[in-house]
């Protein structure tokens, strides 16, 4: 299996570690949207910080240009101040638009992460310290799931 990661990491730095935690696994290159050539990989990872409860709008736009595609299995991930969870998932979007290209969406995964918005700054921001070792962790465990269930399955 052939992996890449796009990733979108401008704030803080926290989607990027858990990029390169995920891409360790799945021995796959993270790369910026960019920096980032499709062509050829079997899985492709498409994450960035959530800003609004939206994807980085970059990394929209990235996926927005691709060509279609047939047959490349592709996740989403996340890193944000809140879950993802509820009626008003902010995965929802990047999986629609993946597999409006044509990409077979086999995961998401999201992990919370300090976060600076607007009426959090004030006051230093929220989840200070996030993601932190068991986060981390948690993403580690996730992209074996995923691996196992690629490969197997």
């Amino acid at each position: 299996m052939k992996a890449v990661i796009v990733c979108t990491s401008v704030s803080h730095g926290n989607t990027k570690r858990v990029a390169d935690v995920i891409g360790e696994v799945l021995d796959a290159r993270v790369v910026t949207p960019d920096q980032a050539e499709l062509d050829g990989y079997d899985l492709v990872g498409f994450g960035s910080g959530i800003f609004l409860g939206s994807f980085h709008a970059d990394l929209r736009e990235f996926v927005r240009t691709l060509p279609q595609v047939s047959g490349t299995k592709a996740f989403v991930f996340a890193t944000s101040g809140f879950p993802d969870a509820g009626l008003q998932r902010f995965s929802r979007p990047m999986v629609e638009a993946l597999g409006h290209k044509g990409f077979d969406v086999v995961g998401t995964y999201s992990c919370r992460a300090f976060d600076t918005y607007l009426p959090f700054k004030p006051v230093g921001g929220i989840r200070k310290g996030r993601p932190n070792a068991e986060d981390l962790a948690q993403a580690r465990s996730w992209a074996e799931g995923l691996r196992t269930e690629i490969t197997t399955g």
